[in-house]
């Protein structure tokens, strides 16, 4: 499916508006934490709400809708939408559970209702698929959503921070070929952000590692990481670049060849900057979702290595 990132970008505004709120279980009242629980899980259930109805009249609306059905998209896209997917789950549950901090439950809830809430949200998302003729449910996309959130815990329950993040660029594509361009325009869009969303082609998502969270005894410097990214490109559809358009014609573009492409970036976690403005640190926080553009090595699923001097 083509709308993780859609889906991030919904819940961001909510989700970094109490990033930086950590309070310690034991200084507060339990009145305090009851309230604040409360507050935050009506607000969660709103903000939830109004959000999956917001995706509901951008992504579903002018599609019919069918029975519950179940659909395999394993094959699909190279699987950059499952990357998509652990991305978002990842993110959402990553924001949520630094919202969760300032609850005043106890470290092992937070950590658990905050991370799961990228699973739990897509899973509804995933029933909506189920019932939309376009698509289907897919249990695919439900194991993509389940590895970002385990990613979050597994993490905050060994070492109470987030030492491999998980990252995105982009560089939306233009084709040469009018056919090619037609056909690109009808499946991701026309315009900057549509294309930045949908096309998988300009994707990268990245796994970010802070190399001084595992030498905290080195003089490594704590703002550095090290990524590995993975993307594709040659995608005209989702299992293979032939269709008919708009005029009936049949279109064959087999050879335009379906690659892999995995990196080895070098990379900047922005929370690991120092500063005192809370301002600055939901700023920064939000930065780290996107991969500094650095100098990157490529190499590609046919054998083909690539250096460039910057990439994004």
């Amino acid at each position: 499916m083509k709308r993780p990132l859609l889906i991030l970008i919904l819940m961001l505004p909510f989700l970094c508006s109490k990033a930086q709120k950590k309070v310690p279980f034991f200084s507060i009242p339990d009145t305090t934490v009851n309230s604040h629980v409360w507050l935050l899980s009506g607000t969660t259930v709103a903000l939830y709400g109004a959000s999956l109805a917001a995706l509901n009249t951008a992504w579903y609306k002018g599609y019919p809708r069918s029975g519950f059905h179940y659909f395999n998209d394993m094959g699909e896209w190279n699987q950059m939408d499952k990357a998509g997917h652990i991305f978002s789950a990842y993110f959402i549950g990553k924001y949520s559970r630094e919202m969760w901090r300032w609850s005043g439950l106890p470290r092992k809830k937070q950590i658990w209702i905050g991370g799961l809430s990228g699973f739990a949200y897509q899973s509804v998302v995933e029933v909506l698929d189920g019932y939309s003729s376009e698509w289907g449910f897919s249990w695919g996309d439900m194991g993509a959503n389940a590895i970002g959130s385990a990613l979050l815990i597994s993490q905050e329950l060994a070492w109470d921070e987030q030492r491999i993040q998980l990252k995105f660029s982009a560089h939306p594509q233009r084709y040469d070929d009018p056919v090619l361009q037609e056909k690109a325009d009808q499946l991701f869009g026309t315009t900057y952000w549509e294309r930045t969303l949908k096309n998988y082609n300009g994707q990268t998502y990245w796994l970010s590692v802070n190399l001084y969270s595992f030498h905290k005894d080195s003089r490594i410097p704590k703002w550095l990481n090290i990524a590995v990214g993975y993307g594709a490109q040659g995608m005209i559809g989702g299992r293979d670049n032939t269709w008919t358009d708009s005029h009936g014609i049949y279109r064959d573009y087999s050879e335009l060849q379906r690659v892999r492409q995995f990196y080895l970036s070098p990379d900047v976690d922005f929370t690991k900057i120092p500063t005192r403005k809370k301002g600055i640190k939901v700023l920064f926080q939000v930065l780290n979702m996107i991969k500094f553009p650095a100098p990157t090595l490529e190499i590609n699923s046919q054998g083909h290595m690539k250096a460039h001097a910057i990439y994004f």
